[in-house]
């Protein structure tokens, strides 16, 4: 099967790679489309992952699959049922980031895996592989990684009706938190690229703002206190700029990669006394929630991505190119031939 694979940094090339290996609680799957991410997938190509990387490694972690055969012990997948966060597993001389942009890919039963007595570390990180109901669009269904992610980070760290929230970034991920805040009864401000103002305000902004304009600590002078902030893009410099403009008790968090371990927080930025969250987020806790925020057309992926032209899986380098130059949000890739 043909794969996406980074054979070192800045050196990205579709070639064959071996077919999964089932195990008992596998289920095979061929992987329909997947989407780009804007900051993990970047940083991988370019070498500037913050965490250890392996290569060469098959890129790609927002990827749907259907099931094609399952495992001798798999009770919860059946043939054809589509599935989240299938990606190809490592072999002999190959490694995996995480393996999503490929033909086809594993799904592991982490239901049948506990009920079985595994420990819990065996078959938890496994909950990223849910199901899908029958009738979802694969192709948007890419989006629900990200809207995961987001929805668990928001809910953990306490946003709800009434709050003021204020988003810095206007990539998939900064648009994702905005929606998800607007969702749960929360006023947002976006501060992100003045192009994709038309986006942050299909998601729900109330107000947005250009992170390029001359006044911008005026503009955001004049709203109301934040209850809490998120970096999505985690920029050095960028959670200070909106710390004067915190609520009493307020809370900031960095999400976002493209400094990581490298930002630094100046409480005196502030005026008030706020706390730093860093609760992560857990996306299998979140995946009911995203579904019926979807079959509600609450989330809608044509926001984010442009479902009528998905590039192949032999274009991927065009994909992220389009990504980088910012003449998309995130980019559609259809791996399935046909």
């Amino acid at each position: 099967m043909k794969a996406a694979v980074i054979e070192r940094p800045g050196e990205l090339v579709v070639r064959e790679v071996p077919m999964p290996e089932m195990g008992d609680y596998d289920a095979l799957c061929q992987l329909l489309y997947g989407a780009t991410c804007s900051g993990t997938d970047q940083h991988l190509l370019a070498g500037h992952f913050p965490w250890p990387v392996r290569y060469p490694t098959i890129l790609g972690h927002e990827s749907i699959g259907r099931v094609i055969r399952v495992g001798a012990k798999v009770r919860r997948f059946r043939a054809g049922d589509l599935v989240t966060r299938v990606g190809a597993p490592p072999s002999a001389g190959l490694n995996v980031n995480w393996g999503g942009f490929a033909e086809c890919g594993l799904a592991r039963d982490y239901w049948a895996m506990r009920d079985d007595g595994l420990p819990e570390a065996a078959w938890r990180p496994y909950r990223i592989n849910q199901l899908l109901p029958p009738e979802a669009d694969p192709r948007g269904a890419t989006m629900v990684i990200t809207w995961r992610e987001t929805l668990s980070y928001v809910t953990r760290m306490g946003i709800g009706a009434g709050a003021h929230v204020l988003v810095m970034g206007s990539g998939g991920n900064g648009l994702s938190f905005a929606a998800h805040a607007a969702n749960l009864g929360a006023a947002v401000t976006l501060v992100g690229s003045a192009s994709r103002e038309p986006l942050g305000r299909a998601v729900g902004a109330t107000a947005y703002l250009d992170y390029r304009a001359a006044d911008l600590r005026e503009r955001l002078a004049q709203l109301p206190p934040a209850d809490f902030v998120i970096d999505a893009v985690g920029k050095a410099g960028q959670i200070d700029l909106a710390l004067p403009f915190l609520k009493s008790g307020g809370m900031v968090g960095i999400y976002g990669i493209d400094d990581y371990g490298r930002c630094q927080i100046n409480p005196h930025a502030a005026r008030v006394t706020f706390t730093v969250y860093n609760g992560g987020y857990e996306e299998g806790e979140t995946h009911d929630a995203v579904v019926a925020y979807i079959q509600a057309k609450r989330l809608r992926a044509e926001i984010w991505l442009d479902l009528e032209h998905p590039f192949p899986l032999r274009e991927i380098g065009q994909a992220l190119e389009a990504v980088r130059q910012r003449r998309v949000v995130k980019a559609l890739v259809q791996l399935a031939e046909g």
